[in-house]
């Protein structure tokens, strides 16, 4: 009988640790809010160069360096949710669809460009297990936007696309319409994890 009731015992005590377990990664991974608390919106056109040059100031702007380059000039938006995530973050990706691409160089800013960043992280990588529409085939030589307060909104991000060279790394190139080009958002937790991600544009 004891030895029974130390079996069940012992069965109840692994089941809880496992629920226990179970409940702090799905705790983990919960999100704040979602992408409706947020509201986001984003824009991109063609323009020429003083025209990226005007938004980007005081950050420096990409240059085209030759007649056949294409300057993307683009803002994406969003609404402070009413509870914010400490240390919370987002991502913004700007994907050419033809080959699942992203450009080799963005530059951005906000109200406060300190808290405005490019290049990449494992952000991407995890959101692409969950949506397709996010893979990338760039072998980690596109670059993407880091935004590590939610209260810069508006960001302002410009990139240069180059036609294709040989010997380049695998990154978006010219010539392409707007229409190519994905924009979207993803919602990092502070430890990396990623809640979601939303389509916004294309």
């Amino acid at each position: 009988m004891r030895r029974r009731s130390a079996l069940i015992l012992g069965v109840v005590l692994l089941l809880a640790a496992a629920g226990g377990v179970t409940g702090r990664r799905w705790w983990h991974n919960r999100p704040p809010y979602g992408p409706e608390a947020l509201n986001a919106q984003a824009t991109l056109q063609l323009v020429d160069q003083a025209t990226a040059d005007a938004a980007l100031k005081p950050v420096n702007a990409e240059v085209a360096t030759d007649d056949s380059d294409q300057i993307f000039l683009g803002h994406v938006s969003w609404t402070r949710p009413p509870h914010p995530q400490r240390n919370g973050s987002l991502r913004i990706v700007l994907l050419d669809q033809r080959r699942h691409l992203l450009p080799g160089f963005i530059a951005a800013t906000a109200a406060d460009p300190d808290q405005v960043g490019t290049g990449s992280d494992g952000s991407l990588d995890l959101a692409e297990e969950r949506y397709p529409w996010l893979r990338s085939t760039d072998e980690g030589a596109g670059s993407t936007i880091a935004v590590s307060s939610l209260d810069v909104s508006p960001v302002t991000f410009q990139t240069v696309l180059h036609t294709e060279r040989p010997g380049t790394p695998p990154v978006a190139t010219a010539p392409a319409l707007v229409a190519d080009l994905l924009v979207a958002l993803i919602c990092v937790g502070p430890d990396g994890q990623v809640y979601w991600a939303q389509r916004l544009l294309n």
